[in-house]
């Protein structure tokens, strides 16, 4: 699944699972559904604590003895066991557990069931079984288990394999999959995990028929993901990284440490909306750390991103290809009050960049829209609907409704009160000062398909100009430079804040480097 504007090659993150600690903790209880965070059109709400590490921390460690009317589940082979009755407490006895040798051995649970791990329990598919956890059932709770070596296939998860609702899966170690360790449905809370090493995806929010609403993905954290390379293995895929969402409608990601992995950290794609992106630590992975594409409606505040997309940016460097390499990348990113969400536009608000590649690259692909060749979707706008892309065909989509409402804009961004500080030096040992240390705001000129409506440069003075992105009250240290219209020009603070740009009112810049 990938909407992707440009192929990112993507490379190696240095990360490693750390030992299960042997210390016996209580389970945690069910905190419940977090509070509703306002965001743009409230008083913004403090932020939360700063993450921490999560693998190998005491808390992944279950109870001792099973909870009263638990049904004990013995180490060794599991292969028979039923796990079926709804609502029931299933305690997986310290050890290892199997399940059934074949590829389609798996644990379904009923509805309302809990699987809880006691101290250093391990579910181990031995590289044989697909899935670890599957079915439809809803209100499924996982704690305490740690599963590994399950085979899924690329796009595929291991556990919630079929993105059941309601689930809460709650401080587990989830590492050495291949395909995704997790999916995710609505209304699902994802907290307290140690998602790592795992061959494509720690996380893959994604639900046929786009239902996901009130995903939360909490405390977690990220590490070593994307180990089988899935962007060398078929270039241009859009699909690796820590995380992955795809058509939710209503998501908070917070506090989760996301660090080391081959790829993207934390990347909404197609039709996302509604997000709260809020104090996640996004650090020295190998592409951009937050990557907000043909969606609307964000909220990204109080999230320190470092040293991030130094491998993908050079790599472009290698390629002297002039494409602007974020830490933030908003593709076709739109704030559209027809959308019902918390804010209506994309707010990237009280954030620290601190020696990425670069810093918030905002980019409209002219020649991207409903039915266009160019488009790597068949989905067509929220507006138009998903399913009605046949609808933005000519003559109709040169006239509106359907000419504003067939593409994704890049509109309505407002990057404000955010500290960027950028030193060459720091970046992997420096880095070709003509790549690296920019902020864009760019588009292509227009050229395909021969009947599109949106040629030349129609779109670059659109999203410049006329889409309402902008920039204000950042403080900026180091020698930052800016990419717009296009990629053959970038301009330096002068530019950049006088005519005919007029960005950043209000923000102060220090041309010296340092952090």
């Amino acid at each position: 699944m990938t909407t992707r504007s440009r192929a990112f090659p993507l490379a190696l993150g240095a990360a490693g699972v750390l030992a299960l600690a042997g210390v016996v903790a209580a389970v945690a209880p069910d905190p419940g559904p977090p509070a509703v965070v306002p965001t743009a059109q409230g008083a913004p709400a403090a932020p939360p604590a700063p993450p921490a590490a999560v693998c190998g921390s005491p808390a992944l460690t279950g109870p001792a003895s099973p909870p009263p009317g638990a049904v004990v589940v013995p180490a060794g082979s599991n292969a028979g066991f039923d796990f079926s009755t709804p609502g029931a407490t299933y305690w997986f006895a310290p050890g290892v557990h199997t399940l059934a040798p074949g590829e389609y051995s798996q644990i379904s649970p009923g509805a309302g069931a809990t699987l809880l791990g006691g101290p250093g329990a391990v579910l181990d598919g031995n590289r044989d079984n697909r899935y670890a956890i599957t079915g439809r059932a809803t209100g499924v709770t996982i704690r305490h288990l740690t599963i590994r070596n399950f085979a899924a296939p690329r796009d595929e998860g291991v556990v919630n394999h079929d993105s059941g609702d309601g689930w809460t899966v709650e401080h587990n170690t989830l590492t050495r999959n291949r395909g995704a360790a997790l999916m995710a449905g609505a209304r699902n809370r994802i907290a307290g995990n140690c998602l790592a090493d795992n061959g494509q995806y720690g996380l893959n929010a994604y639900q046929s028929g786009n239902r996901i609403t009130g995903l939360v993905v909490e405390g977690n954290e990220f590490t070593g993901n994307n180990t089988e390379d899935w962007e060398t293995q078929l270039p241009g895929c859009g699909c690796t990284g820590a995380m992955k969402f795809w058509a939710v409608n209503g998501a908070d990601v917070r506090n989760n440490w996301i660090h080391g992995n081959r790829g993207t950290a934390v990347w909404a794609d197609t039709n996302n909306n509604d997000f709260l992106i809020e104090g996640n630590l996004i650090e020295d992975n190998d592409g951009t750390g937050i990557f907000y594409e043909i969606s609307y409606n964000a909220v990204i505040r109080g999230n320190t991103l470092r040293d991030n997309a130094w491998r993908t940016g050079r790599e472009f460097a290698g390629e002297r290809d002039p494409f602007p390499t974020g830490a933030i990348y908003l593709s076709e990113a739109d704030g559209d009050a027809r959308i019902p969400a918390r804010t209506a536009k994309i707010e990237v608000t009280g954030n620290l960049l601190e020696n990425n590649w670069g810093g918030v690259v905002a980019w409209a692909n002219a020649d991207r829209f409903c039915n266009s060749s160019a488009s790597t979707t068949s989905d067509c706008t929220l507006i138009v609907g998903p399913e009605n892309t046949s609808a933005c065909s000519p003559p109709a989509i040169t006239r509106e409704p359907l000419y504003t409402d067939c593409r994704w804009w890049t509109s309505d961004l407002e990057i404000h009160g955010n500290t960027f500080r950028f030193d060459p030096a720091a970046v992997d040992g420096g880095c070709p000062v003509e790549f690296c240390g920019r902020m864009a705001l760019l588009s292509n000129y227009g050229s395909s398909p021969e009947w599109s409506p949106y040629q030349g440069d129609v779109i670059q003075r659109h999203i410049v100009f006329a889409a309402g992105n902008r920039w204000h009250d950042n403080t900026y240290t180091g020698p930052w430079r800016f990419t717009v219209p296009d990629m053959s020009t970038t301009v330096p603070v002068p530019q950049w804040t006088g005519a005919p740009y007029h960005q950043d009112a209000g923000s102060t810049f220090d041309g010296r480097p340092g952090r």
